[in-house]
């Protein structure tokens, strides 16, 4: 069957002289165009006066200027084919959308969402391994993870949206950045401290933007500085929080259950407890919020990230503080209720903030997400932005703040 454009009929005028100086207007009704929508284009066949084929002329008519509307008419139907690349009906003037459309795409949230939970099952189990171990496994997962959030980084640095208005480091520089701050959390669980590396990197860097053909820009300083201070100063202190903190927690019932091989009783110490409620808080701050926004979510947050809203973010906030808490009963750390509660409220405020700059981050470059390594969740980036601040607050929670309360 082919596609059809039928004309209505209407009243020829005899051809003269004053016909033809002027145009022919065609009456063209709107329930007589009908448009297959097997065809992508339209072959129009003019039904004229019950007359076939096709522009047969008859006596008395100007076939021309009627084939010229008609190919008008037929032009301005295909292009109303066609919705945000989807192929839809044209029906009486109303468009409806294509059910195998709405099924592919809903076949493809499925997956897309049994591709996340699978994924972030695995991720989860693995970083819970990873923070058991402690040590040199903890610290050369860190420092792989640092690496490749580093290139992400500067790839967003180096992105259309963000340099139309700054001048970016050259790659040598990015690249030596990245190294940099893999090389971070080593030297810090190596030494015992942060000053040194940072210090020594920042000076590095420096020497080396200066050391570059043509004028370096202070764009570049700042940029290259900051994603040290982004991607390398700040997660070195989940470094000192799980390994260097080495007091023995309090929970002598869990540590005496804990096999001899794997380190006994020793093994538990408040690094190791404070990680584990840290990261776990931050996980059901963002499993509430998520929730707590779907279901209740009005009041935008900020328009830096337009989906996140004062709904969801409370409660985050209550689920975040209530994980805190539970687990503190749980290993016996902090022994304050009071103190469960602050530092559960000071990993909500880091998971937030650190949230917010990657989005920020993300927004003026112009992209969704940071990357594509992991499948369904984007980028390390955006994985790890909750907990780059989280980790800086937890440690002086425990090391500055608990100390001055005598907990």
């Amino acid at each position: 069957m082919a596609s059809v454009v039928e004309i209505d009929r209407y009243n020829l005028r005899p051809l003269s002289v004053s016909l033809l100086g002027e145009r022919p207007r065609l009456p063209v009704s709107q329930n007589a165009l009908i448009i297959s929508r097997r065809f992508s284009k339209v072959d129009p066949e003019i039904v004229l006066n019950c007359y076939k084929p096709a522009f047969h002329v008859l006596r008395g008519s100007c076939i021309l200027a009627k084939r010229n509307a008609v190919t008008a008419a037929a032009a301005r139907v295909e292009a109303d084919r066609f919705d945000d690349g989807h192929k839809v009906e044209i029906d009486k003037g109303h468009n409806l959308p294509a059910i195998e459309d709405n099924a592919y795409k809903l076949q493809n949230k499925a997956s897309q969402l049994r591709k996340r939970i699978g994924f972030g099952f695995a991720i989860g189990f693995g970083c819970g391994g990873v923070v058991l171990a402690g040590g040199w496994v903890f610290t050369v997962a860190l420092a792989t993870t640092v690496f490749v959030g580093s290139r992400e980084y500067f790839e967003l640095v180096r992105s259309h949206g963000i340099t139309a208005g700054m001048t970016p480091p050259p790659r040598y520089v990015s690249r030596v950045c990245s190294v940099i701050c893999a090389l971070m959390p080593i030297f810090t669980l190596y030494l015992g401290q942060i000053d040194i590396p940072v210090t020594f990197s920042a000076f590095v860097v420096a020497i080396a933007l200066l050391l570059q053909r043509g004028n370096p820009r202070f764009a570049q300083l700042s940029s290259a500085i900051f994603g040290l201070f982004y991607c390398g100063y700040l997660p070195c202190f989940w470094v000192k929080l799980r390994c260097v903190l080495a007091a023995p927690a309090l929970n002598t019932a869990l540590g005496a259950a804990w096999p001899v091989l794997l380190g006994g009783q020793a093994h538990w110490t408040v690094g190791l407890v404070a990680t584990l409620i840290s990261i776990s808080s931050i996980i059901a701050a963002d499993t509430y919020a998520f929730m707590g926004g779907k279901a209740f979510g009005r009041t935008p947050l900020t328009s830096i990230s337009p989906k996140k809203t004062w709904e969801g973010t409370l409660w985050g906030l209550g689920g975040c503080v209530t994980t805190t808490v539970i687990l503190s009963k749980i290993f016996s750390w902090p022994t304050s209720s009071l103190s469960a509660i602050a530092f559960g409220v000071l990993n909500f405020l880091g998971s937030v903030f650190g949230d917010l700059i990657e989005s920020m981050i993300k927004r003026d470059a112009g992209v969704k997400d940071s990357g594509s390594l992991i499948p369904g969740h984007g980028g390390i980036l955006d994985r790890v932005d909750s907990y780059i601040f989280t980790g800086a607050l937890a440690y002086s929670f425990v090391k500055i703040i608990l100390p001055l309360y005598g907990i």
